[in-house]
């Protein structure tokens, strides 16, 4: 077991709608619900801030705003596309939090982290 407790934001309806409704290639497909949810992100947060579903509510109070971005940059990184307001009530609209407390880490591997970096023919190298 590792120090870290896993966070997944499940999206829900009014996201998927605010989604496409916003995308800016009236030709693409609509996303669905199910499909959203399929692969979602994992954000490991300190195991202390999954003790109980109060820990976990006071956690995401105090980090939605940087989730909410992560997400939303996920889709467009067009800031002028996002809500004007990241606040806590429309993340509660928009994300179902799923918290689980117990995370084992099975490799042998050490924990590296890995970063975009844009290269000067657009496309993305990761480090």
């Amino acid at each position: 077991m590792i120090n870290r407790a896993a966070l997944i934001l499940k999206y829900k309806q009014p996201a998927i709608d605010w989604i496409n409704e916003i995308d800016p290639d009236e030709d693409a497909d609509q996303i669905t619900l199910e499909s959203v949810n399929k692969e979602r992100m994992v954000y490991l947060i300190p195991d202390r801030a999954a003790f109980d579903e109060d820990t976990v509510r006071m956690w995401i109070e105090l980090n939605h705003e940087a989730l909410f971005k992560n997400e939303l940059e996920d889709w467009y990184s067009e800031e002028s596309l996002w809500p004007e307001e990241l606040n806590l009530g429309l993340f509660d609209t928009w994300f179902e939090v799923e918290c689980h407390s117990v995370v084992i880490d099975t490799s042998d591997e050490p924990i590296v982290e890995e970063y975009f970096e844009e290269e000067d023919d657009g496309g993305a190298e990761v480090h």
